[in-house]
């Protein structure tokens, strides 16, 4: 359950993410691309996702896409 909910935060976060980047793609998030990337795996199932990879993308990625977003915010 944990996992599936992790999950769809991953899909909420990359639809997001298309949709900021079809406004404006100049705009300043580093890793873009693999965000939308990462939903487009996790909604189709592609090559099954790994637990290995999520949890490295919780660890490495989230805390640098955070403070790039507290930076477009102020």
């Amino acid at each position: 359950m944990l996992r599936r909910a992790v999950e769809r935060e991953f899909e909420i976060i990359g639809e997001a993410m298309n949709r900021i980047v079809q406004i404006d793609d100049k705009i300043n998030i580093s890793t873009k691309k693999q965000i939308i990337n990462m939903r487009n795996r996790v909604i189709h199932g592609y090559d099954k996702i790994d637990d290995a990879i999520v949890w490295g993308t919780i660890i490495r990625h989230l805390p640098i896409l955070k403070k790039e977003i507290q930076s477009l915010i102020e």
